[in-house]
């Protein structure tokens, strides 16, 4: 990616900050993550390790949009998929968790991992998120996958 995109992708996600000149200063410091307020500019559906993984392959599809920014937490197990802020969504399934108006995540600067935390699609500056109906279906077929692979696999 381009400085230009880089620099893009801090400012858009630095928006989210409630200070974002402090948010930029921490990463550049070299401070780690901090911790952004969901609901606003987006909200992230956090999803287990497995079954984000193979949702995000599913994603990159020639027919399909290029996905949009997905924070995973190897610590943690999980993957995150930046949506389109909806207070009224609702995400059922096992293990889904949706951050919305109300909740803080914690991310990392776009252009470089910080502990556990790494961008898989970093943000770009512009604004693209995941399109939540594109992420059901896909969430669901990965889901359908598993569910046919687990008895194989002994899980």
């Amino acid at each position: 990616m381009s400085d230009f995109v880089w620099t893009r992708g801090v400012e858009w996600l630095a928006a989210a900050a409630p200070d974002p000149r402090v948010c930029k200063r921490d990463w550049d410091r070299g401070e780690g993550v901090v911790l952004l307020e969901a609901g606003r500019f987006w909200d992230v559906l956090s999803v287990p390790d497995q079954l984000g993984l193979l949702t995000l392959d599913l994603l990159w599809r020639p027919a399909l949009p290029v996905p949009g920014p997905t924070l995973v937490d190897t610590a943690a197990h999980r993957v995150g998929f930046f949506l389109p802020p909806d207070p009224d969504s609702k995400w059922i399934g096992a293990g889904l968790r949706h951050a919305g108006r109300g909740s803080w995540v914690a991310v990392p600067p776009p252009y470089r991992s910080t502990r556990c935390l790494e961008w898989l699609i970093p943000p770009d500056g512009t604004g693209t998120l995941h399109s939540p109906t594109t992420l059901e279906l896909a969430l669901r077929q990965a889901n359908s996958s598993l569910s046919v692979l687990a008895p194989l696999c002994g899980t």
